[in-house]
């Protein structure tokens, strides 16, 4: 089978423990493409947060971002198709956030916002200052959840993390029995919510859909339980060696970890073997 596409979740999958690219994936990836094959971001991230990888590897498709809420295109400045949160159900989240105490982000328009700094935000503001200004990602802090998401044209998600998981969970429980949201965990203390249906795995089968590309002609990575659909959406799903049992048990194949050669050596297995 002759593979037409490579979907790449970020963090824990494409970057590394210091949020890089490894020097044997890039390579590999440039390869990938000099043989037709084209390659897609597939994240969790805004797309003003996944812009600086997409800049780095000069790619040219369209991004999945917020767990499959919308597509940004970068050439064209805008997103595509999309389903972000409706005012009135944000509302009645961000209620449910100050409930439970829950730290959140909430990702809007082109940036994302804040409230107060945590240990969970520290690492992002440290990458983002340490990034060249013309790909550096906006965070703001606001000084109101309530005023932001009555000015926002566009709320895509709600990114909620804490270290106490039962009370993150029984947060998660409250908000999808409440509210009928979608949650889903990008790390072990980490919660992206979103409307019911988005998905990586549904955005990615509904474009390769559009674009008549087969699922037998992709391959897809990942770490975390947000990456699951994507994986099985793809004619291979491959899991990090990094990743959960779960993660892993979905896949069709694990390889190295994310701080390994692991994407090279798959892509050299799957793709770049005659």
């Amino acid at each position: 089978m002759k593979y037409r596409l490579v979907a790449l979740d970020l963090d824990g999958t494409l970057l590394d423990s210091q949020l890089q690219i490894r020097s044997e994936t890039i390579e590999a990836l440039q390869r990938v493409r000099a043989n037709g094959v084209q390659v897609m971001i597939v994240t969790g991230r805004h797309h003003v947060a996944a812009y600086p990888y997409w800049h780095q590897l000069g790619l040219e498709l369209p991004a999945i971002c917020c767990n499959g809420t919308y597509m940004y295109d970068y050439r064209l400045g805008r997103p595509l198709t999309g389903n972000p949160l409706p005012r009135q159900q944000a509302r009645s989240l961000l209620e449910l956030v100050r409930k439970h105490a829950i730290y959140t982000m909430i990702y809007v328009d082109e940036f994302m916002a804040y409230e107060a700094e945590s240990k969970h935000l520290k690492l992002l503001l440290e990458w983002a200052a340490a990034l060249p200004v013309e790909v550096r990602p906006r965070i703001d802090r606001v000084p109101s959840f309530e005023r932001l998401l009555e000015e926002s044209g566009t709320i895509w998600k709600f990114a909620s993390a804490g270290d106490d998981l039962p009370i993150m969970s029984a947060f998660a429980a409250d908000m999808e029995q409440t509210l009928g949201l979608s949650g889903e965990w990008s790390a072990h203390n980490r919660l992206d919510i979103a409307r019911a249906g988005n998905s990586k795995g549904n955005r990615l089968a509904e474009w390769i859909a559009e674009q008549g590309i087969a699922r037998e002609q992709v391959i897809a990575f990942g770490d975390q339980q947000n990456d699951m659909e994507m994986l099985r959406v793809a004619g291979i799903g491959v899991a990090m060696g990094n990743s959960r049992a779960e993660v892993q048990a979905c896949a069709d194949w694990v390889t190295g970890s994310n701080d390994s050669d692991g994407i090279a050596s798959a892509l050299k297995r799957f793709v770049l073997t005659p």
